[in-house]
């Protein structure tokens, strides 16, 4: 495919594109077309070019203020082929055909030096301050870039500018640990020769063997059997720097030259070290993209995974980050209540209803992300949480609690406001703790980071539980020991509720309640919940009529209460034959 090369005044205001087949592209300065930045004689919209396979046709749009000059005449409609050119203002645009092709059809350098990036970081520019001009454009076309191509013409247009005795810059990339074809994902020369840019691939593959930037020299007149390598005559010489970072594996930044290369006094150079100030500012801007391209990377995630997992992803490599892995974990499971309630209220208003539902799930997953924890799914109008992954979190149940309560908080403040999008929905939160395999799960065709095991279970039984035992958040019995003995009770209180046997499993829980600190619900006080786990012991002992009386001095409003009273008064205050302690649940 032809290539549009456009070049204005001076030297860094250039940039070359290739056309698309059948697809029209428009040249101006507003954001959609390719801009022309540096020629204010060029209107927003000013030419549109369509490459129809064997020619371009170009057309002066009715909003360009300036004339279109081709052949010598202002035009208004015009056809281009290979070698043809317009010009526009200052800006002169030209249609070429010549193409790179890496090649391993090159003759051994004369000579060759490899730079490391440590050598490189301790010398001087001896023209720092245009170098570093150059270099400080970087951030903002990583920042502004729209297509990875329009990156890839920044870049090397970039790449250019801060090597002036450079003929040609290419963005190169290796695939398959070097066993792929390199693939020269973009470039520009400032030559014309008619003959292909034939980047070496010996060279390329040099440098990322190394990890190093790797510099050759060659004397064409000694290499007359293969002389089409080159792009000038006499001395030609190249470097290459690979790109370290995990968004750009296996890329280098190909910069090549010929016999312009020349020193103070005059002769041609045959010495690498001449080259290394160019090799100094390509290995800056080799590192410089690669943080960014790595940050965008990371940024571009950021809906999809939690600050946490994306904190260790930087500098890593995301199969080994991400890799499935056994860890202790705490899993919340957050449950909105009253969803299909108000489906049926809300059915002519479902864009209403789904904009309410955004809210209530936005709650939980900024009280997890809050809590350094991980967003693992959503299963409808719940969500999961998980603390203890990718790092080891000591205090993981603790920032579990600190979520859950402040779920908890979130939905009750809330819920005393009629027009708040969060009123009359209730929250359910189950919390477990216990080994599980955390990282990124799922099948060959989908995956998500998340955590499975028995625990992700427990956790969501508990959750289904808080309807049954008429709590808000409940804990099981690792979780409610670790709050209990090692978090301030100005965080929240743990009251024990009952040994159960969920719906389903063979294993009994000790079932805790979370609640908030004293001075945030005063309604059920420190000594009330004393009372009402001397009521839990009488239970478990058979004494039942102790038990009963014990929580009838609990708060008649203390819906956990019901629960037990229920079940003791359903039994006639009597415990059944062979009584164990545990209270089975029949029921999901």
């Amino acid at each position: 495919m032809p290539d549009l090369i456009a070049q204005g005044v001076q030297q860094q205001h250039r940039w070359r594109r290739t056309l698309p087949l059948a697809q029209s592209v428009v040249l101006g300065r507003a954001r959609e077309t390719w801009v022309v930045s540096w020629d204010d004689q060029i209107s927003r919209r000013h030419v549109e070019l369509l490459w129809t396979g064997s020619h371009i046709v170009a057309t002066k749009l009715p909003t360009a203020s300036n004339p279109v000059f081709f052949e010598g005449h202002a035009v208004q409609d015009f056809e281009l082929r290979d070698g043809g050119r317009f010009v526009i203002g200052t800006t002169t645009f030209t249609v070429t055909e010549d193409e790179a092709l890496v090649s391993l059809d090159v003759p051994q350098p004369v000579n060759e030096q490899t730079f490391s990036p440590e050598y490189l970081r301790q010398i001087a520019f001896r023209n720092a301050d245009q170098r570093i001009e150059v270099l400080s454009r970087l951030p903002e076309i990583i920042r502004s870039g729209g297509s990875e191509q329009e990156l890839f013409v920044q870049v090397v247009n970039l790449l250019l500018s801060g090597n002036p005795r450079a003929n040609a810059a290419a963005i190169v990339r290796v695939d398959d640990d070097q066993h792929g074809q390199p693939t020269v994902l973009c470039w520009d020369s400032r030559l014309s020769t008619g003959h292909p840019f034939r980047p070496s691939e010996r060279l390329i593959r040099q440098a990322i063997a190394k990890e190093e930037s790797v510099v050759h020299v060659w004397d064409c007149q000694h290499a007359a059997a293969t002389p089409h390598y080159t792009i000038s005559e006499e001395v030609d010489w190249a470097f290459a720097t690979p790109v370290a970072a995990d968004s750009c594996r296996g890329w280098t930044l190909y910069i090549s030259g010929g016999s312009n290369l020349i020193t103070q006094n005059g002769t041609k150079v045959s010495d690498p070290l001449d080259l290394r100030d160019d090799v100094k500012f390509t290995e800056l801007a080799a590192t410089t993209l690669g943080n960014l391209l790595d940050v965008r990377q990371l940024a571009g995630l950021s809906q999809f995974l939690s600050p946490v997992v994306l904190e260790a992803l930087v500098g890593k490599d995301p199969d080994v980050v991400l890799a499935p892995r056994e860890a202790e974990v705490s899993v919340l499971f957050c449950d909105l209540r009253g969803f299909s309630r108000k489906s049926e209220q809300l059915a002519h208003d479902l864009l209403g209803l789904l904009e309410r539902v955004s809210s209530a799930m936005g709650v939980m997953t900024h009280c997890i992300l809050d809590q350094t924890g991980v967003v693992g799914d959503f299963h409808g109008d719940a969500a999961m949480g998980f603390w203890g992954w990718p790092f080891t979190q000591n205090d993981a149940i603790e920032r579990a609690c600190r979520a859950a309560l402040a779920i908890r908080a979130e939905f009750s403040d809330s819920g005393r406001k009629s027009d708040d999008p969060l009123a009359d929905f209730q929250i359910g939160l189950g919390l477990a703790t216990g080994n599980a395999v955390a990282g990124k799960l799922g099948s060959d065709d989908q995956v998500k980071v998340t955590v499975f095991g028995p625990v992700v279970n427990l956790a969501s039984r508990l959750e289904n539980m808080t309807k049954t035992l008429r709590a808000g958040i409940l804990l099981d019995e690792q979780s409610a020991n670790f709050f209990r003995h090692h978090v301030s009770p100005d965080v929240g209180r743990v009251r024990r509720l009952a040994i159960v046997r969920p719906y389903g499993m063979q294993q009994a829980v000790e079932v805790s309640e979370l609640l908030p600190p004293e001075e945030h619900y005063s309604q059920l006080t420190n000594a009330h919940i004393e009372i009402y786990e001397n009521a839990v012991d009488a239970l478990l002992s058979g004494q039942w009529d102790e038990a009963f009386e014990l929580l009838h001095q609990v708060p008649a409003d203390d819906r956990a209460k019901d629960f037990l009273t229920v079940f003791i008064a359903q039994h006639n205050r009597t415990p059944p034959d062979h009584w164990d302690g545990v209270i089975p649940i029949d029921f999901k």
